[in-house]
């Protein structure tokens, strides 16, 4: 029955883990097919849907990609997610894939559920759920209680609580970013992974989020009918409670050289425990737009492509982070004040 519904792959997993990399690859192996795009992030300012649409994919243009900003899917299913598979459905030529990136934060059980929806439930169903691991960020411990966090009665770790949510909603998890890692490493975090994953659900390793489409576009996992098979931490709750993240813009006027504002960036993330900072850049002199991309100590920049014709040539940088980040400091350390 599922054979006859259009497949959706929903792709989740925390901040920085490389969820939009893997995408544009997933993109770049369409063959043939028409793919439609929804990209949710956490925050009021898009950055991964624009990096999406210039990838320049035959298989899913810049009016296949349906960015919803200022939320999580999980939480704004009703409001938001409905009447965009809604109208995704109603084209006179609709897709033939659908894929979905979550926000970092989101918990990718509450948007499955919506697929229950009738109208949805009858003509779309999930092929498949993908959780994307930063598998250096899982190697120093970043999403695990310290003893001393767990000894104390009301403990509470956000960031533990999503990721196990997102590895336990999973059919097959890609360990990214291994060539950060060696051999005992990913042979550790693979036991790991293991311990927590559902049997038979697969680990695959993936630098820069490179994988053969065919291995995850296709599983027909038929998800929303294996729900019960999938606890979440959140499973007597409506949604989760995002008050324990924020997330703001900075704008950033043109610079000389990108590299200099890199090492301002090392010293504000590090001190203010920043977990995710992305955006875009106004190089002087530069007709290409450049890219920033941060997650914890790790920061790189690349020109993406050339500013279009008309558009603002303003910078900005999102930070996202745990709730009570300074923000004037962060601001000021940005400036180099």
């Amino acid at each position: 029955m599922s054979r006859s519904k259009i497949p959706t792959t929903v792709i989740t997993g925390f901040l920085g883990a490389g969820k939009t990399t893997l995408v544009r690859h997933l993109l770049s192996q369409a063959h043939g097919r028409r793919i439609a795009l929804i990209v949710n992030e956490f925050g009021d300012v898009g950055v991964d849907g624009e990096l999406l649409a210039a990838c320049g994919s035959a298989a899913c243009t810049e009016d296949d990609i349906i960015e919803l900003a200022n939320g999580c899917l999980c939480c704004t299913v009703a409001d938001e997610f409905v009447p965009t598979m809604e109208k995704l459905l109603s084209r006179p030529n609709p897709p033939e894939h659908i894929i979905i990136e979550t926000s970092g934060l989101a918990l990718p059980k509450p948007l499955v559920k919506a697929f229950d929806w009738p109208d949805i439930r009858s003509r779309v169903t999930v092929d498949g759920v993908i959780a994307v691991v930063d598998g250096p960020a899982f190697a120093t411990g970043r999403f695990a209680s310290t003893p001393e966090q767990m000894a104390q009665p009301d403990h509470d770790n956000p960031l533990e609580e999503v990721f196990d949510d997102q590895l336990a909603c999973a059919d097959m998890v890609l360990l990214n970013k291994a060539d950060l890692l060696n051999e005992p490493q990913l042979a550790e975090l693979d036991a790991l992974l293991k311990a927590a994953l559902r049997p038979g659900v697969k680990v695959i390793h993936t630098s820069h989020g490179e994988v053969d489409s065919a291995l995850l576009l296709g599983l027909d996992a038929a998800v929303e009918d294996d729900l019960t098979a999938r606890p979440s931490h959140h499973d007597t709750e409506e949604g989760h409670d995002h008050d324990d993240w924020e997330s703001f813009a900075v704008a950033v006027p043109p610079l000389a050289d990108p590299a200099l504002l890199i090492e301002r960036l090392k010293p504000v993330i590090e001190t203010h425990d920043i977990l995710r900072l992305k955006g875009f850049l106004a190089v002087e002199g530069k007709a290409m737009r450049h890219v920033i991309q941060a997650v914890g100590a790790r920061i790189n920049g690349y020109y993406d492509r050339p500013w279009k014709t008309g558009e603002d040539r303003c910078g900005h940088l999102v930070v996202i982070g745990l709730k009570g980040l300074d923000r004037e400091a962060i601001k000021a350390g940005i400036a180099g004040l």
